[in-house]
């Protein structure tokens, strides 16, 4: 999927609305609407992480394509924000330092063999009975895994069916297109 530049700005600029909402009610003016384009309707998944000081303080996202992309990333910066239960949620005074990431998700695609995985541009799911887990195609490459290793931690620390899990879950590709921007003036 292509977002262009300015798509992408409405992008941070919706979800930085969204968290200064949630963490500063009543104190945000009324902005200009923001130009929610066809492409910004389309219905696909997302993520976001959060950053302070650059160090990960949320990331929440969905698969879901039951609303279009501009609501899943309003939805899911809010919940970044104050519902990742690994954090504290973001504080008013973590405002000014806070950097958004946003990962929008291509669909999902089963794969067979790990060999099938490119580093850095594909991101996993795995799904076994009911345990689901899922990496970001960045996260391989910031703590420099194999495809094993990737496929290792996603079965371990993210879908909780042990390190060697993956060798009997389906296992899925997607891949994301990620853009990272400092809070937008609001």
């Amino acid at each position: 999927m292509s977002i262009s530049g300015s798509e992408r700005k409405t992008l941070l600029t919706l979800a930085s609305r969204a968290i200064v909402e949630r963490i500063r009610p009543g104190e945000l003016l009324p902005g200009p609407d923001a130009e929610i384009t066809d492409g910004l309707r389309n219905r696909c998944g997302a993520f976001v992480s959060l950053y302070v000081k650059g160090e990960l303080r949320g990331c929440i996202g969905t698969f879901s394509e039951a609303q279009p992309l501009y609501k899943n990333v309003e939805n899911m910066a809010v919940s970044a924000a104050v519902g990742d239960s690994r954090f504290k949620p973001i504080a008013a005074r973590e405002l000014p330092q806070l950097e958004l990431e946003i990962s929008v998700l291509s669909p999902r695609k089963r794969i067979f063999e790990p060999a099938e995985i490119i580093l850095g541009k594909h991101g996993i799911y795995l799904k076994l009975d009911a345990y689901r887990g899922t990496l970001l195609p960045q996260v391989a490459v910031s703590q420099g895994w194999t495809v094993e290793e990737f496929l290792g931690n996603c079965a371990k620390y993210k879908a909780g069916i042990g390190w060697d899990g993956w060798k009997t879950a389906e296992i899925y590709t997607y891949e994301a297109t990620v853009f990272r921007s400092p809070l937008p003036p609001i």
